[in-house]
């Protein structure tokens, strides 16, 4: 009888499934279709313990051992002890282990002495368990639990050696345990076309795998690549940043150096910001005084519109202020305001033939208008062409004179001639009109 113990992987795992699912479950096996185990149990019913001396390999019937030392004994362990006991036995085959020890077990000797401590020592559980049992029918349900559970080895044992267990009851513990062990063996033959099955499609789907861990093997290699440029590229814009913090901190060591090379620079940094301040105010300022300009511009155009409509088209000259002498014009600033700009050297030619000193400023046609107030301030007496002449500047000559009290000569026509008149009328003590 073949050691289960020793069996292939697959089949001791069909063993296993074959005793949950097959063979000896409580479904599969009741009670009452245990065999040979049913009549024992029933003849063994009410029957006492005799002793309680525990019986020993050697004292058990010869066909106990082959089931007991084939199931009982692992094949690795069952050569040790063999070799151990007989040295001889060294290098025979399993079969030829299997048959010395059940020889051996006949009577009491070396290796039936050892194997009584082996199994005894594998066994101490169940031994343990078994010795609660003080009927032959207690030994026996015992025995039925194992054998539904699977757990048969050590069960087989401790009932074997139980005090209780008679000839009937061991009898029927071995027709079980043989059926056990064929439908074990059923049991193997399916596990292992089911084992078939699971290595045909673990084969598959470990060339899936393959396949996928080759595709991934690609995919992170070109990720690899592509974070090795990333990281180049990094290192490069980190050196970049480098430089340029270098080179910032060498530019600012160099101003720093400068600034404390120049004396006042302080000084210097303060000014110029007072000057943009100024500057920012002096461009609101100009801002609030062009839009005064245009104002005042726009005020007097309004003025001058209603002005010729109350005065005479050929008004004679008016001459605002004292009338002088002939001697009045000697060495005196007279300014002409207005005018044609190619007569302008004939009006000089006539004033300077007075002994005057001639001025000139075109009424704001070319010539700034704000310096219109400062060069009248220069002259002595202004002669006023307001046919060539801006309101504006008309406006201010006007207001100039009346404030000063200066002497002012208004001419419609800007000719030479209409200048001589008006020349001649200021000379003429009698010719100042108001």
């Amino acid at each position: 009888m073949k050691n289960t113990q020793n069996m292939p992987l697959a089949r001791v795992n069909a063993t296993q499934e074959a005793i949950e699912n097959i063979a000896f479950g409580a479904a599969a096996w009741p009670p009452k279709a245990m065999g040979a185990m049913a009549c024992c149990a029933h003849e063994a019913a009410g029957t006492a313990v005799c002793g309680s001396r525990r019986r020993r390999v050697w004292d058990l019937e010869h066909a106990c051992y082959c089931p007991l030392v084939g199931v009982g004994v692992p094949l690795d362990v069952l050569r040790k002890l063999t070799v151990k006991a007989l040295p001889h036995c060294a290098g025979v085959s399993d079969y030829d282990i299997h048959a010395t020890a059940v020889s051996e077990c006949n009577h009491r000797s070396k290796l039936a002495e050892l194997l009584q401590v082996e199994l005894d020592t594998r066994y101490a559980r169940d031994v343990q368990r078994f010795k609660g049992a003080k009927t032959t029918e207690a030994v026996g349900d015992l025995w039925v639990q194992a054998l539904r559970s699977g757990e048969v080895a050590g069960a087989y044992w401790a009932a074997l050696t139980h005090p209780a267990c008679d000839a009937v009851l061991q009898d029927g513990i071995g027709k079980d345990l043989h059926m056990f062990q064929h439908q074990a063996g059923a049991g193997a033959r399916l596990e292992m076309a089911r084992f078939q099955a699971l290595a045909e499609e673990h084969a598959v789907l470990g060339r899936e795998l393959g396949r996928v861990q080759e595709r991934m093997t690609r995919v992170m290699a070109e990720k690899a690549e592509e974070i090795a440029a990333m990281q180049a590229d990094l290192m490069r814009t980190r050196a970049q940043g480098v430089a340029k913090d270098a080179q910032i901190a060498y530019l600012r060591q160099d101003m720093e150096a400068l600034q404390a090379a120049v004396d006042g620079w302080e000084e210097r940094e303060r000014l110029q910001r007072r000057l943009q301040d100024v500057q920012i105010r002096n461009q609101g300022l100009e801002a609030q005084n062009a839009d005064l300009r245009r104002r005042l511009a726009a005020a007097e155009r309004s003025a001058l519109s209603v002005v010729p409509a109350s005065a005479p088209v050929n008004m004679a000259p008016v001459a605002v202020g004292a009338a002088v002498d002939a001697e009045t014009l000697q060495h005196k600033v007279v300014l002409c305001v207005g005018g044609r700009s190619g007569s302008v050297a004939n009006y000089r030619d006539v004033v300077e033939r007075t002994g005057a000193r001639f001025a000139h400023h075109d009424g704001g046609l070319e010539d700034n208008v704000a310096a219109l107030d400062a060069t009248m301030a220069a002259a002595d007496m202004v002669i006023c062409q307001t046919g060539c002449i801006s309101h504006n500047a008309y406006w201010r000559v006007k207001d100039h004179c009346k404030r000063t009290g200066k002497r002012c000569l208004f001419v419609e026509n800007p000719s030479t001639s209409s200048l001589e008149r008006g020349l001649a009328q200021i000379a003429t003590p009698a010719a100042a009109i108001k």
